[in-house]
């Protein structure tokens, strides 16, 4: 395995602002406001959608330690909260703190085992400086606005292995929009990557954000065998003075389209172990080897339309070195699920240097290169409270929309396994759970009267997470599939009033266990 070339990326270093214009580093403040969950594009718009913590109360946090106790003082660990953060996060102001609906750690910002959050920066902005965010067998989250600097895996201080944003374990339905992911060096300086992916992420979208001065942009899997994690989106980022890995992709499918890409000091785009990248419209600049598969003999593909390959070098073709230049051409087809507006490979750079990073007003592009201001989506927050900054015994304020319908509702099913129960699946214990016969079945819920809902969260138990795959969400009443996909979590649908609402286990991967099947207006 290579390593970062330090002294290259060492010496770009005092150069790297000034490379992409003089908007670098300009400072804006931004209103109190919810996130633009209008604005969810990419594969973050699959498998239900992704409206993190939409409809749930608002809470103020100016610590690492209050963000924690923001998610610990909910009624459960998939009640809808928004997390505004202001000022520096950082190892001195964040400790872990404890409750039923958060599992938490002292050296990073621990999202883990949980649903439905937004953390958004706002008034002066956020930054998470020497501290990464974990986000571990958790789904539908939105983090936006941020900044997540120098985060280190070796030397001191040490948080998230070294990466600024990583996710792994069964991570679902992530948007991480406007953030700006920075180290200073590479592994022989203790830095690791600034947004990795391991053990089964799909449907995650990164857009409009910068990552600069890093050894290393970003993984998806974290060796040739880890190939499950797939369906991710990047659009209208900035990759600047990274030695490797803009992503770095192992199997499953990326789709990759507007970024900018300013010296990749080594390669860009390493597609390998069978992955499959669609790369349309993007903007190379002073970099080296920016699509192919580099590093392994196992072979990597990739579909390309429209780049811009500005002062690029490529190097020869090895047993472990395929680049795909000098003259770019696809050896595969991927087809696209979602609708998405592409820019003009030509304005690439202006487009993303005036909206991308934390900071920038939360502009978007508009497809005509033209920068505008987002659309804030469908969000209404309960009343604004400040987030503690040391853990207690708080009562969890109002939210809107959630309330677990399933709780007090009825249930039953097409089986059931031995030692199990229908009603375990609504009665708000994640130790009892409800199984079926065999690998397949259906767990429904049901209501005297008819009642509306648009989400529904299924949770499986510890110890079996990722064991469901494919799946349909059926109207009791009718018959009418509302939604269809593959994993456990959140899924949203076109709200629907009805007695009676089924989930189908269409296939998985042993036999599952659904904890708990909560609805929710």
């Amino acid at each position: 395995m290579r390593r970062p070339v330090a002294r290259r990326l060492q010496v770009a270093l005092a150069a790297a602002a000034t490379a992409v214009g003089t908007t670098v580093g300009v400072v804006l403040a931004i209103p109190d406001a919810s996130a633009a969950t209008g604005g969810v594009t990419g594969y973050a718009t699959q498998n239900g959608g992704t409206t993190g913590g939409a409809g749930g109360q608002t809470v103020r946090a100016t610590t690492g330690t209050a963000i924690h106790a923001a998610l610990c003082n909910r009624a459960s660990s998939s009640t809808p909260i928004i997390i505004q953060v202001e000022g520096t996060i950082n190892h001195g102001n964040t400790t872990k703190v404890s409750g039923s609906s958060c599992n938490t750690a002292a050296d990073k910002i621990e999202l883990k085992e949980i649903s439905n959050v937004t953390i958004i920066g706002v008034g002066n902005g956020a930054v998470f400086d020497q501290l990464g965010i974990h986000i571990r067998d958790s789904s539908n989250i939105i983090i936006q606005n941020v900044t997540v600097k120098n985060v280190k895996k070796s030397g001191s201080p040490i948080s998230n292995g070294g990466d600024a944003i990583g996710m792994e374990s069964t991570v679902r339905n992530i948007w991480v929009d406007h953030v700006s992911l920075e180290a200073s060096g590479g592994e022989a300086e203790g830095f690791d990557g600034l947004f990795d992916m391991k053990d089964d992420v799909q449907y995650v979208t990164l857009s409009y954000s910068t990552l600069r001065n890093s050894g290393r942009g970003g993984l998806i899997g974290s060796s040739e065998s880890d190939r499950g994690n797939s369906f991710i989106t990047f659009h209208h980022n900035l990759y600047q003075n990274i030695d490797s890995r803009t992503p770095l992709l192992r199997g499953g499918i990326a789709h990759i389209y507007n970024n900018y890409y300013v010296q990749l000091n080594e390669s860009g785009i390493n597609s390998r172990a069978g992955a499959r990248a669609r790369i349309d419209n993007n903007y190379f600049k002073n970099a080296k080897d920016v699509i192919g598969t580099f590093y392994t003999s196992e072979a990597g593909y990739w579909q390309v339309s429209g780049n811009i390959f500005d002062t690029v070098t490529w190097s020869s073709p090895g047993s472990e070195n395929n680049p795909a230049g000098p003259n770019p051409t696809s050896n595969t087809s991927v087809s696209i699920p979602y609708s998405f507006a592409l820019d003009s490979a030509s304005c690439v750079p202006s487009v993303v240097t005036a909206t991308a990073g934390a900071n920038k007003g939360l502009q978007v592009s508009n497809g005509s290169c033209t920068p505008t201001s987002p659309t804030v989506g469908p969000t209404t927050p309960g009343p604004t409270t400040p987030g503690p900054t040391t853990p207690g015994p708080t009562t969890p304020g109002p939210t809107q929309g959630g309330t677990n319908l399933s709780i007090g509702a009825g249930s039953d099913g097409s089986s059931k396994a031995s030692g199990t129960s229908y009603g375990d699946v609504r009665d708000g214990d994640m130790s009892t759970f409800w199984s079926p016969s065999g690998t397949t079945g259906s767990i429904s819920i049901k209501w005297g009267s008819a009642t509306a809902i648009s989400r529904i969260n299924i949770r499986e138990a510890s110890g079996s997470t990722g064991v469901i795959r494919n799946w349909r969400v059926l109207n009791g009443d009718t018959g009418a599939v509302m939604a269809s996909g593959t994993g456990a979590g959140v899924i949203t649908f076109s709200r629907t009033s009805l007695k009676k609402v089924t989930f189908e286990i269409t296939s998985a991967t042993g036999t599952p266990k659904v904890a708990e099947f909560e609805t929710y207006a």
